[in-house]
């Protein structure tokens, strides 16, 4: 595959490394990202005025591709805000508590209910379910925030979309562009998906524990107080509990703000004295038995999702969700939710009390987002599907694929070895993946298998593996910042490039150790 190189190429390359780069230094990397569009989009083009629009161009691009993951962080955020001015967000945590009682468990359930629901489903409506359903128990059990989206990322994302066992988009993908069986793909990425999770979830567990509190009721009125204040007023040296420089910020997801949800929460459990004890004691024992209503009404509201994405995919009972039909009902049911706790605690003024939480929960999701928007813009640019858009291709002129470019040049310089060309695909499946969509590099890393592998004695079917793991754990959203991490990230409520640096060593570790055993065992 012979491909032409040109400046904007070059540009677009330098703009990368200096972006990763400067994630190794632990800077911010939104104003890298944003002169490396601008450059890019000048040489490309040769006006200035192209460049200077590539600026904006580049985020808004980045928010219409983004805007679902914004909407249900903001629709779940709004149900749970509601959820606590009720009181009903503690009894709703309450069952798991038996199990989730200290770090170790709540870290293996977590990891097991994670990868369980994404294996079915993919990770975009899993990661809401958990959040609002298992995150707090497992702050309250003693785990650090960050070590809730390290295993939530690693098990979601990671390890259960990079099998794709299930659904079996990615291995079919993948072996399409390589010429193999499916399954033969299937079966072998889900094997180095489990050997490259299980080595990340180890090296998270050890690095972590040190991070990991005594168990506490006040870990999780803590937790909710840091994200009233804002992570971005970091601990010194710490990104456990809060984040760094240009770390996502959530605020409060009460409806009054400024750090009043974890205060409302206790004051509904413990009301102030009144000349009318009687009163507020039956008031009190209803607006208990609403709690407790609604912290058995959302659970079964969202297992009986479950019971029906499974229905619509294992029978013919109901028809099967399509796309994004899942995120979209998880946000549905939140919203329904949102209206009737809002209803049941404030009665006739709940239109005003559910646009407070709406507002609450949509500049939560923006404050936790909003510093991806101009880095995915600048790694859209790399992607021929989004480039014309930002660069000003008339939609008659083809779009230019530069990064699909630059993996192309590099792979005909791969010596002739099975490690070499093993590790090589690799590394072209982690690069594909920085655009942060997940599947594009796929019919890259399958025809460069196809082509590469009887060269070299390696069954392309595996070298097809090892390429959809390169290229889903960089870009399905577990060591990049611009991808679905953010979701993950806006739940945890931790800074989404902490989260993603910490994610980085364990992963990288568990993708050498796959690869290696790849081509010893497959």
């Amino acid at each position: 595959m012979d491909v032409q190189l040109t400046a904007a190429h070059w540009v677009y390359l330098v703009g990368i490394l200096v972006i990763l780069a400067t994630m190794a230094l632990r800077k911010n990397i939104v104003v890298p990202a944003v002169i490396a569009t601008f450059l890019t989009a000048l040489v490309f083009s040769g006006s200035i005025v192209t460049g200077l629009s590539a600026i904006f161009n580049a985020s808004l691009v980045a928010a219409k591709e983004l805007f679902n993951i914004f909407l249900i962080i903001a629709m779940v955020t709004a149900m749970l805000g509601a959820l606590r001015q009720l009181g009903a967000d503690r009894m709703m945590v309450a069952p798991f508590r038996r199990v989730m009682r200290a770090g170790t468990s709540s870290f293996l359930v977590l990891a097991a209910v994670t990868y369980v629901i994404s294996l079915f489903f993919w990770p975009t409506p899993a990661v809401p379910l958990v959040g609002a359903v298992l995150i707090p128990v497992a702050i309250r059990a003693g785990l650090s925030p960050l070590s809730v989206g390290m295993v939530i990322a690693i098990c979601g994302q990671g390890m259960a979309l990079s099998a794709d066992y299930i659904i079996k988009v990615a291995p079919g993908i993948s072996a399409s562009a390589a010429g193999v069986d499916p399954d033969a793909v299937a079966d072998k990425a889900l094997v180095l998906s489990l050997i490259v999770g299980g080595t990340a979830l180890v090296l998270t567990y050890l690095m972590q524990k040190k991070t990991w509190r005594t168990p506490s009721p006040e870990l999780l009125i803590e937790w909710e107080a840091e994200a009233d204040r804002g992570i971005g007023e970091s601990r010194s040296g710490g990104d456990d509990h809060s984040g760094g420089g240009g770390g996502s910020k959530p605020v409060s997801t009460g409806p009054t703000g400024g750090g009043t949800s974890a205060t409302a929460a206790t004051a509904v459990l413990a009301p102030a004295a009144s000349p009318f004890p009687d009163e507020i004691v039956e008031s009190e024992k209803e607006r208990r038995g609403t709690a407790k209503a609604f912290a058995m009404l959302v659970p079964l509201a969202y297992l009986a999702f479950i019971v029906y994405l499974m229905l619509g995919k294992f029978t013919e009972v109901v028809p099967p969700l399509q796309g994004g039909d899942a995120a979209a009902i998880v946000g549905g049911i939140a919203a329904l939710v949102l209206f009737a706790a809002a209803a049941s605690t404030d009665g006739g003024g709940f239109l005003e009390t559910t646009s407070d939480h709406l507002v609450d929960g949509l500049v939560f999701a923006f404050k936790a987002m909003g510093v991806v928007l101009p880095i995915a813009g600048f790694f859209f640019i790399g992607n021929a599907d989004f480039a014309g858009a930002i660069l000003g291709v008339p939609d008659s002129a083809t779009a230019p694929a530069i990064l699909f470019d630059l993996v192309t040049a590099v792979q005909t310089h791969l010596p002739q070895n099975a490690f070499v060309t093993s590790f090589g695909i690799l590394l072209i499946g982690l690069v594909a993946g920085l655009d942060g969509s997940g599947f594009s590099g796929l019919p890259l890393t399958g025809a460069l298998s196809g082509a590469l592998g009887p060269a070299v004695d390696v069954d392309p079917a595996t070298l097809a593996a090892i390429g959809q793991m390169g290229n889903i754990w960089s870009g399905g959203g577990v060591i990049i910042a611009w991808s679905s991490l953010v979701a993950v990230a806006g739940f945890a409520r931790v800074p989404v490039l902490d989260l993603a640096r910490k994610c980085f060593i364990p992963v990288m570790a568990g993708l050498v150790l796959s690869t290696i055993f790849a081509v010893l065992v497959f």
